[in-house]
């Protein structure tokens, strides 16, 4: 069976992306949209409302506040985060936002920033439901814990390469699970203390003000300030949604409004309704159990069950919980990729990172979340308390980058006319979540920094660094070819007014090409100087990628119609202009090199006397960042086609 069946096998047939049905069957309606970007917030609610309660201490008559306060800053981020999807619908997220409003050093920190988190992310939640999984089963299977992280993450690595639909569709029913046990457990037990909710505030006032003469108000103050800072993890995710628009159904900006209020409501609630339960219930942590698992069994009983079916229904809402943070890890899947591709198109990362594979997913960034997560779990051994610690500081670094952004955009257009009558209402909202989100920011690297913190700065400004060294040697070669382009610049068009229509029998030369009008001439001009009056046909091929760039919408694809057909018709009429023959074929794939195979099969199949040729680029200097960024789809070609039998010659393009 050859590679290419049992890649068909594992990912599944490949889609056409210039079909209008194959967007429409892909893109993600609000619900599932909800499931795959909203559940690493929602899985937050399984650790970030325990911490937030724990860093309290005794004092937890001020979990009424840090409830509310949780509910108010979910609505604040992600209301805030409606204006981005409103003003980049294209997605990009955290990135765009910041390189667009802020500048391009602004968006290669929150890029890496971000990418960093997804991994994180991807590395965080599988180990913690792993952890909450084995906690259901015998001690003695503790040493399968760490392999079984590395086999959740591969398995969710394969879902996410068949297609992001088919990786919610399959973790759908863990998430509905999820969300239908904790609301029914949640609403039953703040009902079981209705009673004494009209006493709440009254008495936590009293015990606060209490608390405060015996303490002093600052302390009061800076104790709350704490507590809520070190439960921010309950935050994450919430930009995912604005990372992945180009994903969701049409209209995207109303299908991504109304996922970020589907996200808000379910993470509010479960969130906040969380904290109120610890303080209703009176939870007190135990030896070997999540205060969740504390609350939880409490309600359980008080519902009625007992025994062997206490045990069986809360081992299945924890079974949820646990499956919802492998739910959650696939935010990763899907957020890291688009994050990659954005910062590919703008040249801080490998260009492959654009490139979609044949199920029309960004193939590259996908593999390389799963490898970084895999890496930090093995280093880590999947620790979550280790990982906890890397995972809170970037997303926040993200979210305050945003809404300056943000902030400074409503003060920029304040006189447009366009935003008149609202933009001291979202300049408002914006310095609201700038002040809430770099708080957070400022309290999370001060506690956690010498706790292990430091780390994800590190790989951050590793990552940041290596973005800043991809960026100049692309603008570097760029600024090279162009040299060459102006050299084939004022390159005269002959005068030849009838031309001879192609003869294919006749010898043929076929030339890949691509954007740059030098490199096609170059190689032309090079092959009528090496064999004079041999080849009677000259045929140009181009084949463009499909891109994430270029599948964000109709009018991206159109554009490159227009471009490419463009290009292609230059190099007929200056071969027609001497009174050559020449003919072109122009084709549209997410596998560069499979179309340039499928198109060079139709030109040999009506000119068989051809020879293709196609310029590769050459630096005096080749190291790996050379070959690591440049002519893998020429070399790749070229074997194939001398497998296949048939005849290709490369021609140096020396740049340096």
């Amino acid at each position: 069976m050859s590679a290419a069946t049992w890649r068909e096998r594992l990912l599944g047939k490949a889609r056409d992306p210039l079909s209008p049905d194959t967007r429409h069957s892909i893109a993600l309606a609000a619900f599932l949209a909800w499931v795959g970007l909203g559940a690493d917030g929602l899985s937050s609610s399984a650790y970030g409302p325990e911490e937030a309660f724990r860093a309290l201490g005794p004092h937890t008559h001020l979990a009424l506040f840090l409830a509310i306060a949780t509910a108010v800053t979910v609505f604040v981020v992600a209301l805030a985060y409606n204006q981005v999807i409103e003003l980049f619908p294209t997605g990009g997220g955290g990135y765009r936002v910041s390189t667009a409003l802020l500048g391009p050093s602004a968006g290669l920190v929150s890029g890496s920033a971000l990418i960093v988190d997804y991994v994180l992310t991807i590395a965080i939640s599988v180990a913690s439901g792993t952890d909450a999984l084995f906690s259901l089963l015998p001690p003695d299977w503790q040493p399968f814990k760490l392999g079984t992280a590395c086999g959740m993450v591969i398995v969710l690595l394969w879902l996410n390469l068949r297609g992001a639909k088919e990786s919610i569709s399959f973790l759908l029913p863990i998430f509905i699970g999820f969300v239908l046990t904790h609301a029914l457990l949640i609403g039953w037990g703040v009902l079981a203390h209705a009673r004494g909710l009209p006493a709440l505030v009254p008495d936590t006032l009293r015990e606060v003000h209490a608390f405060s003469k015996e303490a002093g108000w600052v302390f009061v103050l800076a104790l709350f300030l704490k507590a809520y800072s070190l439960g921010g993890g309950t935050y994450t995710g919430i930009e995912a949604v604005s990372n992945n628009v180009d994903r969701l159904a049409e209209p995207v900006v109303h299908t991504g409004k109304l996922t970020m209020l589907l996200m808000a409501f379910s993470l509010a609630f479960t969130a906040a309704g969380i904290i109120l339960l610890y303080l209703l219930w009176q939870a007190q942590p135990a030896p070997g159990q999540t205060l969740n698992a504390v609350v939880f069994g409490n309600i359980l009983a008080e519902m009625g069950l007992q025994g062997g079916s206490q045990v069986a229904a809360l081992t299945a809402v924890l079974a949820f919980e646990a499956g919802l943070l492998f739910v959650a890890a696939n935010t990763g899947f899907l957020g890291g990729p688009s994050v990659l591709a954005n910062m590919a198109a703008d040249s801080w990362m490998p260009h492959r990172f654009r490139y979609l594979s044949n199920r029309l997913v960004t193939e590259n960034g996908i593999v390389l979340m799963g490898i970084g997560a895999l890496a930090i779990l093995l280093l880590t051994g999947g620790e979550v308390s280790v990982l906890v610690v890397l995972y809170s500081i970037n997303v926040f670094l993200t979210f305050s980058l945003s809404l300056a952004g943000l902030s400074r955009y409503w003060i920029k257009n304040r006189r447009n006319p366009l935003h008149k009558a609202h933009w001291s209402r979202r300049l408002a909202l914006s310095l609201a979540g700038l002040a809430i989100t770099s708080a957070i920011l400022a309290v999370t690297v001060v506690e956690k920094f010498f706790e292990g913190g430091w780390v994800t700065l590190l790989i951050t400004g590793l990552l940041i660094a290596a973005c800043i060294g991809v960026r100049a040697h692309y603008r570097d070669t760029r600024r090279r070819i162009a040299l060459i382009d102006e050299v084939f610049a004022d390159q005269a068009f002959g005068s030849e007014a009838s031309p001879p229509a192609p003869d294919p029998l006749a010898p043929t030369a076929a030339f890949l090409v691509g954007s740059s009008r030098g490199g096609g001439l170059h190689a032309l001009l090079w092959v009528q100087r090496m064999f004079p009056g041999h080849f009677k046909n000259f045929v140009f091929i181009n084949a463009r990628t499909v891109d994430a760039q270029a599948y964000g919408g109709p009018e991206a694809l159109e554009a490159m119609r227009v471009q490419s057909a463009t290009s292609l018709k230059y190099f007929e009429r200056f071969c027609n202009s001497y009174g050559l023959a020449a003919d072109s074929r122009l084709g549209y794939g997410t596998d560069v090199v499979q179309t340039l195979d499928k198109l060079i099969t139709e030109v040999l199949q009506k000119y068989p006397n051809t020879i293709v040729f196609a310029s590769k680029l050459v630096f005096k200097r080749e190291n790996i960042i050379t070959r690591l960024l440049h002519n893998q789809a020429i070399d790749a070609l070229q074997r194939r086609m001398h497998i296949n039998g048939r005849q290709m010659m490369v021609l140096p393009m020396l740049i340096d």
